[in-house]
């Protein structure tokens, strides 16, 4: 699948109803040798960085999907649209990396460096990013059923652009997300999706969650001193012993509070 046809899917998706928005699994034929193989070794890319003296590699539209990457250097890498599914990046350095439309369905980037990464678009549904350093990146992309626990995600750029959606409402999917144990503070994560995320013991200090959709999802034990609630649904959300609720703000204007748990059952 080439670049071309991964645009098209993208904007095609704005003309779908919401059900179906932001979901490019949809149509994607993920069989196919495109999606499950690779083009390259690990020794070619290894090449390819002793000759590069530095600079960032331009691997766009590449299929690289079961590779061993663990470990590389790749800072600054152009991986727009590359596939990257089920590949090993443990402890890899993408930070500052080029990952638009990428896939990454079932990776592992278990302790990568991503800060400062661009991820418009991306597709790293159930991925392991535990221990990952995403601060500052752009996830507005489907993490659905990713794990992140114990990652790092200070000052995350996750909040949907209404004013400048060519290709309809984009934002960051965190459904069913493992972020138990997170950093989160400063992140912006405004209108995104976190139904039933595992929020436990996470840090969400002065986090942006402003018309975010937490039904479902688990914040027991977690810091909200300073988190915007303001039209944040929390229908069926565990909040249990939560810390600077007092700072939270608006959290009088949460969503559906009466339909949230806040006492526990014994």
């Amino acid at each position: 699948m080439r670049a071309a046809a991964l645009s098209l899917m993208l904007v095609t998706l704005a003309a779908r109803p919401a059900s179906a928005e932001q979901d490019l699994l949809l149509g994607a034929d993920m069989t196919a040798p495109a999606m499950t193989q690779a083009e390259m070794s690990r020794a070619d890319i290894q090449g390819m960085i002793a000759k590069a003296n530095g600079q960032p590699l331009d691997l766009h539209d590449k299929a690289l999907s079961g590779l061993d990457l663990s470990g590389l250097n790749l800072r600054g890498a152009n991986l727009r649209t590359a596939r990257l599914n089920k590949t090993n990046l443990r402890g890899a350095d993408l930070s500052g990396a080029n990952l638009e439309q990428a896939w990454l369905l079932k990776a592992d980037l278990s302790g990568a460096r991503l800060q400062d990464a661009k991820m418009f678009g991306i597709t790293a549904r159930d991925a392991n990013f535990s221990g990952a350093d995403l601060s500052r990146a752009m996830p507005i992309g489907d993490f659905k059923g990713a794990n992140m626990s114990g990652a790092t995600l200070f000052d995350l750029k996750g909040g949907a652009d209404l004013k400048n959606q060519s290709m309809g409402l984009m934002r960051t999917v965190f459904t069913s997300v493992n972020l138990s144990g997170a950093k989160l503070k400063g992140a912006n994560l405004g209108r995104s999706r976190l139904e039933y995320a595992n929020l436990t013991d996470a840090d969400l200090t002065d986090v942006v969650l402003m018309g975010s959709d937490l039904s479902g999802a688990n914040l027991t034990g977690a810091t909200i001193a300073g988190a915007d609630f303001k039209n944040v649904d929390v229908s069926g959300a565990r909040l249990l012993d939560l810390k600077g609720q007092d700072s939270a703000k608006d959290w009088a204007a949460r969503v559906n509070a009466d339909r949230a748990v806040t006492v526990k059952n014994d």
